[in-house]
């Protein structure tokens, strides 16, 4: 049986430019309606109160660390499961995607702790004094963090899934969770029809229904469906062995992540240093609409790990490198056009932010100008960056996920906070943005090397 589960398994098999696209594609269609729903909620909220989209802004690290703690451990238990099943041991993929699960409640509990005692005081040292902001970031994000446990456990089941090839499930969960986000955003941020007038907390009780709503639809198809893994809750013990190489590649994966939320705060705290809030706005709505262009990357990404990660564990050096080339032509195709719509249509982007009403400590032109030049400068690293997205996305997938931590680390706080800083410094805060292109350029070069010295050594000992 399990020989014939083997056999059939698609990622040892089909043809790998149609593996990729069969993998990436619902991925990246679910990694694109998730970029819509985050834009979305942005766009309403800054439509109803600038002040609440700075502080949603201001605030997204605390988001960035939730995002980053729970896809994090799901990404080392998809490459643990893919790896497993690459190997044929069957048993060790179910006792690695049944360790996901529970781990999830170690990750909420601290996520609800944060949430009850941590986000008063991170909006106060961050807001400038300003009140209302400090209270649109304490009621967004104290819902959002304290019932994160609805999105945790809907991204383990997605990630567990997709180190099986099943793709279609968790573009499924993503979609059904950001339908209902984007219904009931508009309803409960203004208050149409019965539903009350709830401003910045309707925008997060919307967030947190359509989470719940994809977590519910995941539990049922992951213990209603047959699937190339079992959940084995009944007598289950934790096994040390098994926890430690899920984060052997998860726990860099979350650092990685992190990094992410150190860079944020680091240039906020920049701005808010020579008192830049529109660079603030900006930074929040270049993060925003650049999930449109780097979610469909990461889609693609989910569709690639498990297919180096099985080939890995099977040995098939050919079909692994086939599936990297073929990742790194496509990524940089996307990027490529994330580029070319950074370049042409800037000022429309920016524009679909706020409105006359809305604005009150910042000028919708200099809003409109700072963000224009922003996004020409920053698109400047798309390219490059999609070959070190794929590169990090190989270094999970083969177990040597702190190599992915270390390139991030690299980037974004070795290079991108202190170039930023000096910049600043020296030419100015409207030209903090020449910053992103120099670090993407400088991590790609580390990247390489990374990948040169893998190839050299332990690809070299694959057939």
């Amino acid at each position: 049986m399990e020989k014939e589960i083997q056999r059939e398994n698609k990622m040892g098999t089909m043809p790998v430019t149609k593996l990729i696209l069969t993998m990436s594609l619902p991925a990246i269609f679910s990694m694109t309606i998730l970029a819509m729903y985050n834009v979305v909620d942005s766009i309403f909220i800054s439509k109803y109160d600038m002040d609440g989209f700075t502080a949603v802004s201001l605030a997204y690290p605390l988001q960035l660390l939730l995002i980053s703690a729970s896809v994090g451990t799901a990404v080392g238990v998809n490459s643990l499961v893919a790896r497993k099943l690459g190997e044929k041991n069957y048993s060790q993929a179910n006792s690695a995607a049944t360790h996901g699960l529970v781990l999830c409640l170690f990750t909420y509990a601290f996520f609800l702790l944060l949430g009850i005692f941590g986000v008063r005081p991170f909006m106060e040292a961050f807001s400038g004094g300003n009140e209302s902001v400090v209270e649109a970031g304490v009621q967004y994000f104290t819902c959002v963090l304290c019932l994160s446990i609805f999105s945790i456990i809907q991204v383990m089941i997605e990630k567990t899934l997709q180190a099986t090839g099943n793709m279609i499930y968790p573009m499924l969960f993503q979609l059904v969770g950001a339908v209902v986000n984007i219904i009931f955003d508009p309803l409960l941020i203004f208050g149409i029809g019965f539903f009350p007038e709830m401003g910045v907390l309707g925008a997060a009780v919307a967030t947190v229904f359509g989470q719940f709503c994809g977590m519910v639809f995941a539990l049922i198809v992951l213990f209603k469906k047959s699937h190339k893994v079992r959940i084995e809750l009944k007598g289950f013990r934790f096994d040390r062995m098994t926890v430690k190489n899920i984060y052997a590649v998860g726990f860099p994966a979350i650092i990685m992540q992190s990094i992410s939320a150190v860079m944020m705060l680091c240039l906020n705290g920049i701005f808010q240093v020579y008192n830049s809030i529109v660079n603030i706005d900006v930074f929040g709505i270049y993060f925003k609409l650049q999930s449109f262009v780097f979610m469909p990357c990461f889609g693609l990404n989910q569709g690639i790990m498990p297919i180096v990660g099985f080939n890995y564990g099977a040995r098939n050096k050919q079909r692994m490198y086939s599936a990297i080339k073929r990742g790194i032509i496509i990524a940089a195709g996307i990027m490529l056009a994330g580029t070319i719509l950074m370049w042409t249509v800037p000022d429309a982007l920016v524009s679909m932010f706020g409105d006359e009403s809305s604005y009150t400590d910042v000028d919708p032109q200099t809003l409109k100008k700072t963000g224009e030049f922003a996004f020409r400068i920053i698109s400047l690293c798309f390219v490059p960056a999609a070959v070190g997205i794929i590169l990090t996305t190989v270094f999970q997938a083969v177990g040597k996920g702190f190599r992915s931590m270390m390139i991030s680390f690299f980037r974004q706080i070795i290079l991108l906070v202190p170039l930023s800083f000096i910049i600043t410094f020296t030419f100015g805060v409207e030209y903090a943005w020449f910053a992103f292109p120099a670090a993407e350029f400088g991590a790609l070069l580390i990247a390489l090397g990374m990948f040169l010295n893998l190839v050299r050594g332990d690809f070299k000992k694959l057939n």
